[in-house]
């Protein structure tokens, strides 16, 4: 929707609401799951190799401690511009969406919420005015998915839990809002680089290894 115009009305006249989505026709599939997207494009005998949970926990706290360092680097007056001229999102709610992504899997894995994404996209409170706010915020979302994650007695993560996307294996759940957190994270790194900021710590290729991540930087 960022990059081709009138797609926005495409996906709400077929009755999405979300995205990643993938159109063709009349049929669509949310793009929450690789395995469905291979499915639905004609990949026959689609494999991956799957990192698990505890990495994949691993690899996402990496992520968000990034997206801490990064946003405390935007100079203050900068925080209200958008993320790119195309996206109605400015740099602070960026940086405040990727911790509120934490908090909505937490709220489904926990509370069996299905609509995560409308409370990953909530705005940011008043009190949530700067990059240290922002932070700091994202440390009690870290420290709410440790605690999560250290009281789990089945670590494969196999029970299913339901989204607006339908029931998914919380392993994948998991996979998504990892990847889907370190994208924005990608994005942030970009935007600080595009204002001649070296983004403090940048994250490894190391980091990022077995996550399914878009190619495009703004997909």
């Amino acid at each position: 929707m960022v990059n081709h115009p009138g797609g926005r009305a495409r996906l709400h006249a077929l009755g999405v609401r979300h995205i990643p989505t993938l159109a063709r026709g009349k049929e669509y599939v949310m793009c929450q799951v690789i395995a469905d997207v291979a499915k639905f494009v004609g990949i026959q005998h689609f494999r991956e190799v799957k990192l698990g949970p505890d990495e994949l926990m691993k690899k996402w706290l990496t992520v968000l401690s990034a997206a801490q360092r990064y946003i405390r680097q935007f100079p203050v007056a900068r925080l209200a511009q958008r993320i790119i001229e195309t996206r109605d999102q400015s740099v602070l709610h960026m940086g405040y969406h990727v911790m509120r992504i934490g908090h909505a899997f937490l709220e489904t894995a926990v509370n069996g919420v299905e609509d995560w994404a409308s409370i990953s996209m909530e705005m940011p409170p008043p009190t949530v005015r700067s990059g240290d706010d922002v932070a700091v915020y994202g440390e009690t979302v870290k420290m709410r998915l440790s605690e999560w994650w250290q009281g789990q007695t089945d670590q494969s993560c196999s029970r299913e839990v339901k989204t607006f996307t339908g029931a998914q294996p919380l392993r994948d759940f998991l996979e998504r809002q990892t990847w889907h957190s370190a994208q924005h994270v990608r994005q942030l790194a970009a935007v600080l680089e595009g204002m001649g900021i070296a983004p403090a710590g940048a994250l490894s290729a190391d980091d990022l290894a077995g996550l399914p991540l878009p190619k495009a930087l703004w997909e």
